[in-house]
């Protein structure tokens, strides 16, 4: 199935509906495993997750990454359409948050070790993303 985000292509030649060829279901995997590692000890993250759910918002976000950037679309079958900014509004996600999301997510994309053509999609992604899901000024 075409997905219209399927054509976004960065400088580097890699399209968005390519990650998944590249880094498959363990690059996913890695990189979300690495980033909700850092979350329980987070300041300022830690306390928007529910402890007894970090293994759901963990498989949450990986299904969805996965799906969006080129594979199944295991996330959209079982919750349909991903309605980022009405799943996020509970939350207070101001700058300081948004910048932290990105600091963990950074550091996540750092230690999975992805192809770096790979990276460079995702890292743009998630800053843009998370700049868009902002709710609160200051």
């Amino acid at each position: 199935m075409a997905r219209s985000y399927d054509r976004l292509v960065t400088g580097n030649g890699l399209s968005d509906g390519d990650v998944y060829g590249r880094i498959g279901e363990d690059g996913f995997a890695r990189l979300v495993a690495a980033f909700y590692a850092q979350v329980p000890g987070d300041d300022v993250l830690g306390p928007m997750y529910p402890k007894d759910d970090l293994p759901g918002a963990e498989l949450r976000l990986r299904e969805f990454l996965v799906g969006r950037f080129g594979g199944p679309p295991r996330y959209e079958e079982s919750r349909g359409h991903p309605r980022l900014r009405m799943r996020h509004h509970p939350f207070r996600l101001d700058q300081r948050a948004r910048d932290r999301w990105v600091a963990l997510m950074d550091r996540a994309l750092d230690q999975a070790a992805l192809p770096a053509d790979a990276e460079l999609v995702l890292r743009e992604f998630f800053h843009q993303t998370a700049t868009f899901l902002m709710n609160t000024p200051r």
